[in-house]
């Protein structure tokens, strides 16, 4: 039985991965940046390929090369052999993972690659392979020791190969000049994409659902307003929309206190409040957000020119979404 504990194996395992990461530092020198500028030269795509542990990192760096804004792919190197390599073209890169650099399944396909010049990068462990030497650029993912106490199980030389395929990915989309909106394009149903991407107009009710009162209404028609269309106000409107302000059910309640029965008698125009916070149809959902947020409001009045309703955006609709 191992004297050590669950804890101090995991420490063990995770500095001898970070030490791995750490020496690729060193390692690094011109061959990266002819990888990065044969890359961006390129007119097609890059396609990733690796066999087994190798092929699942392949796959996170072609996922993460895609994301950001270099047209990427993953290919199963046996695969490749079988028809798969229809998928390459002359413009295309291939970015090839073997930590022995001797696959069988990658070997196979260079042939290939060299008749069609298609450009090879390789991710190796033994700049002496045969892929390290066939390909245009070789980066060393050589590591010390794998994690694993047998030496054998992929975990350190896995880890340096997805850290080499990161520091590809930001090189490039540094290089393309790749920003946050870039990013969000790619991802429009995440956190970013809908922070960047769902504006007001896309949440924001309006026609029947909107709640409207003439300023001359009695208010008893202003409180069923509110209560009817569930928004946590009503807008006092002009005939032709244009906005004059808004009560709240806040509004109403602290009517009712300070007027007691008194208070229906009155005119929505009367205890409206004037010149409410609005926001534009065009703003993003995020934006408005970030309004209630501040003033402690959970719905905003959305208005087009010359102050023309034109809808209400609840605090509700924008977390639904997933925007906060």
């Amino acid at each position: 039985m191992n004297p050590l504990n669950s804890l101090d194996i995991a420490k063990k395992v995770l500095q001898t991965e970070a030490d791995a990461v750490r020496s690729l530092i060193d390692k690094l020198d011109h061959t990266f940046e002819k990888a990065v500028e044969i890359i961006l030269g390129s007119k097609g795509r890059v396609v990733v390929t690796g066999m087994g542990k190798s092929g699942l990192v392949g796959k996170k760096i072609a996922a993460t090369l895609a994301s950001t804004g270099t047209p990427s792919f993953f290919m199963h190197p046996a695969e490749a052999s079988h028809g798969d390599l229809g998928m390459v073209t002359a413009d295309d890169v291939i970015i090839a993972i073997s930590n022995s650099g001797e696959t069988d399944e990658i070997i196979g396909i260079i042939p290939f690659l060299k008749r069609f010049n298609v450009g090879l990068i390789s991710l190796t462990g033994n700049h002496e392979s045969t892929l390290a030497k066939t390909a245009e650029v070789n980066l060393d993912i050589s590591v010390q020791e794998e994690a694993c106490p047998l030496g054998i199980v992929p975990t350190s030389s896995t880890t340096a190969a997805i850290a080499m395929g990161d520091a590809i990915a930001v090189a490039l989309l540094t290089k393309r000049g790749f920003q946050q909106d870039d990013f969000a394009f790619f991802h429009p149903s995440g956190s970013l994409g809908k922070k960047l991407f769902i504006r007001v107009k896309d949440l924001m009710h309006a026609g029947d659902s909107l709640p409207i009162t003439h300023p001359d209404a009695a208010l008893t028609g202003a409180v069923m307003e509110i209560s009817s269309k569930r928004l946590g106000l009503t807008v006092v409107a002009e005939g032709d929309g244009a906005m004059l302000g808004i009560i709240t059910d806040g509004d109403v309640r602290r009517g009712i206190e300070k007027w007691g029965k008194d208070f229906f008698d009155m005119k929505a125009g009367e205890v409206m409040t004037k010149n409410p916070r609005t926001i534009s149809e065009d703003e993003l959902a995020a934006k408005a957000l970030g309004v209630m947020e501040k003033l402690a409001i959970t719905a905003l009045v959305v208005t087009g020119a010359n102050n023309r309703l034109i809808g209400v955006i609840h605090l509700h609709d924008i977390l639904k979404k997933g925007i906060a």
